[in-house]
C-alpha cells in the first residue's frame, strides 16, 4: 500500500486489493472497443471475453482471501484514517457470489446474442453491472456505495429493454427505470441529511457520531436513516416497494430476468447490510423492527402470489419464479432484522441463504431457458412430462425447487432455512419465526406442484429440448454446486460464518 506526504490528506490506493472490480469494468470496455471491429459472424468472440474475464476477476479474489487488505484511505500525519474500500471477508464472499452469478448468467447469454440480442451492447452491459456489483460490497462510505449502486442498476435498466422492438421488455425496462430511479433519489436525499447531521460519509465514523448528534439535528439524522433504508428497500424488492418484480422479470431476457433474481437481490441486501449494521448500528431499535416487519409482510405477499399462479397463463413459470424471489427477499430479512436484536454473527444466515438461493434460483432460470426454445409462452404446463423428453433437466429443475422449498434431497435449502429461523429464535423474535414457518409451508405447494408436474405423463409425443452447450454447462455447473453443498451444508455455513466485518 502506498502513502505520500505526510501531514496532508491524501488517497492510497492498493491495486491488487481493488483488481476484481478493475478487472471487469477493463473487458467491459475492450469488448465494447472490440464490437466495432468485429464482423458480424465473430460477434461471438465478444461473449468468450466476457466469460474469460469474468473467470479472471474470481480468480483474483484468491490473493484476497486473508481479508486483511483496503484502500482508497485518507492519511493525516502519517496516521491512517477511514478508508472508502476494504476487501474483508465479507467482501470477498459477496463479490465471489455476484461475479460467479454474472459468470453463470454470461453462459446462459451466448445462444441468445447469437440468435436475438446485439451481442456488442449486451456483453458490455453486463460486465459493467457486474463491475459496479463487485465494488458496492467493499464500499464503506456512503457515496462509493451509492456510486457503486448506479453502476450495478444503470446497465441493468437497458439490458432488461434490450429486445428491440417487443412492447413487453420496453415497458419492464421504463417500470424499472422510475422505480430504481425513485429508490435513488430517496437514497441520496436520505445521505445527504446523514451527512449534514454527522459531517462525515465513511460508515464506521457514522456509527461513531450518530450516537452524538447535537439535539438540533436529531431529527434531520433520523429522517436521514429511515431515508436510507427506505431506498434500499426498493432495490432489494422488498413489500411495498415489489411492485416492479413481476412485469421486469417476463419483458426481460431470461439470463437478465435469472440475473437481477440474484445479483441485483444480492447488491441490494449486501447495501442493507452495510447501512444498517455498519453505519447505523445506533438506530437499531428503529431499523430492527422496520425490517422485521418488512420480512413478514414480502414473504408472505410473495408466497401467496406465487400460489395464484395459474399454470396455463402465458409466462406463468416466469412470474412464478418472480413472485417465489420476492418471497425469499422476506426470508433473507429476517437475520438483518435479527442483528439489531443480539449480535452482528446474525448477518452470517442472510450470507449462508444467499449462496444457497444465488446456486438453486440460476439453475432453475437456467432450465427454464432450455425449455423456453420449445415452448416460448413459458407456461407452468409446459413443463408436464418433461422427465420424458429430457430426464437430466427434469431432474436438475426438480432438485432446485425442492431446494427452494426446504426439502430433502435439497438439504442445503433446508439448512438455510433453519438457519434463519434459529437467527430469529435467538433474537426474541419468536412471531417473525412463526410466519416464517407457516410460509415455508404455503411456499411448498406451489413447488410441489411444478415438481410433480415434471414427471406426469405428458399430453402427446414429449417435446425434445436440445440445449446448446453453455446452457448444459450452466445447468450441470449449478446442479453439481447445489449436490456439493446438499452433502456438506457445514461448508456454506462456516464460509459464511466468516463474512462477518
Amino acid at each position: 500500500m502506498t502513502s505520500f506526504a505526510s501531514g496532508s490528506l491524501v488517497q492510497s490506493v492498493d491495486w491488487l486489493t481493488i483488481a476484481p472490480p478493475t478487472l471487469t469494468a477493463v473487458v467491459a470496455l475492450v469488448v465494447l472497443v472490440a464490437d466495432l471491429f468485429l464482423p458480424p459472424e465473430r460477434k461471438q468472440l465478444l461473449g468468450w471475453t466476457a466469460i474469460g474475464g469474468l473467470t479472471a476477476a474470481l480468480a483474483l479474489l484468491v490473493p484476497l482471501r486473508a481479508g486483511d487488505r483496503e484502500t482508497f484511505c485518507l492519511t493525516a500525519d502519517t496516521q491512517l484514517t477511514a478508508c472508502s474500500y476494504t476487501a474483508d471477508h465479507f467482501t470477498l464472499v459477496i463479490q465471489m457470489l455476484v461475479l460467479g452469478g454474472a459468470l453463470l448468467t454470461a453462459l446462459l447469454s451466448l445462444s441468445e446474442t447469437r440468435e436475438k440480442l446485439p451481442a456488442g451492447e449486451f456483453w458490455f452491459l453486463l460486465l459493467s453491472s457486474a463491475a459496479g456489483a463487485a465494488l458496492l460490497p467493499a464500499s464503506r462510505d456512503l457515496a462509493t456505495l451509492v456510486v457503486a449502486l448506479e453502476v450495478a442498476s444503470l446497465p441493468a435498466f437497458a439490458l432488461v429493454g434490450l429486445k428491440r422492438g417487443d412492447r413487453m421488455s420496453g415497458e419492464a425496462a421504463l417500470k424499472f427505470f422510475l422505480s430504481s430511479v425513485t429508490a435513488t433519489a430517496v437514497t441520496l436525499l436520505g445521505a445527504s441529511f446523514v451527512y449534514a447531521a454527522t459531517g462525515t460519509l465513511h460508515l464506521t465514523e457514522l456509527a461513531q457520531r450518530l450516537d452524538d448528534v447535537p439535539g438540533q439535528l436529531q431529527t434531520l439524522a433520523e429522517a436521514g436513516v429511515a431515508l436510507t433504508l427506505v431506498g434500499f428497500a426498493f432495490k432489494t424488492a422488498a413489500v411495498p416497494f415489489h411492485f416492479w418484480v413481476p412485469d421486469t422479470y417476463v419483458g426481460a431476457p431470461l439470463p437478465v430476468a435469472a440475473y437481477l433474481s440474484v445479483v441485483g437481490k444480492a447488491v441490494g441486501f449486501t447495501g442493507l447490510i452495510l447501512v444498517t449494521v455498519v453505519a447505523f448500528p445506533s438506530y437499531a431499535d428503529v431499523w430492527g423492527p422496520a425490517l422485521a416487519v418488512l420480512a413478514a409482510l414480502t414473504m408472505t405477499a410473495g408466497n401467496v402470489a406465487a400460489l395464484r399462479q395459474v399454470p396455463t397463463r402465458a409466462w406463468s413459470a416466469v412470474r412464478l419464479l418472480a413472485w417465489s424471489s420476492v418471497a425469499q427477499a422476506g426470508y433473507l430479512l429476517v437475520p438483518i432484522a435479527a442483528a439489531a436484536y443480539s449480535s452482528d454473527d446474525q448477518i452470517g444466515a442472510t450470507v449462508a441463504y444467499a449462496l444457497m438461493y444465488a446456486v438453486v434460483n440460476l439453475g432453475a432460470f437456467a432450465v427454464v431457458a432450455l425449455v423456453s426454445r420449445t415452448h416460448p409462452g413459458n407456461r407452468i404446463e409446459d413443463y408436464r412430462g418433461l422427465y420424458a423428453a429430457s430426464p437430466a433437466a427434469a431432474l436438475a429443475l426438480g432438485f432446485f425447487l425442492l431446494n427452494l422449498a426446504g426439502l430433502p434431497p435439497g438439504i442445503i435449502g433446508l439448512f438455510a432455512k433453519v438457519t434463519v429461523f434459529s437467527a430469529a429464535v435467538d433474537a426474541g423474535l419468536g412471531w417473525l419465526a412463526v410466519i416464517m414457518g407457516l410460509n415455508v409451508v404455503i411456499a411448498l405447494y406451489y413447488y410441489l406442484r411444478w415438481t410433480a408436474l415434471l414427471f406426469r405423463a405428458p399430453e402427446g409425443a414429449p417435446a425434445a429440448h436440445k440445449a446448446p452447450a453453455p446452457v448444459t454447462l450452466a445447468i450441470a455447473l449449478t446442479a453439481a454446486a447445489g449436490v456439493v453443498l446438499s452433502g456438506y451444508p457445514q461448508f456454506a455455513l462456516r464460509f459464511a460464518a466468516t463474512a462477518l466485518f
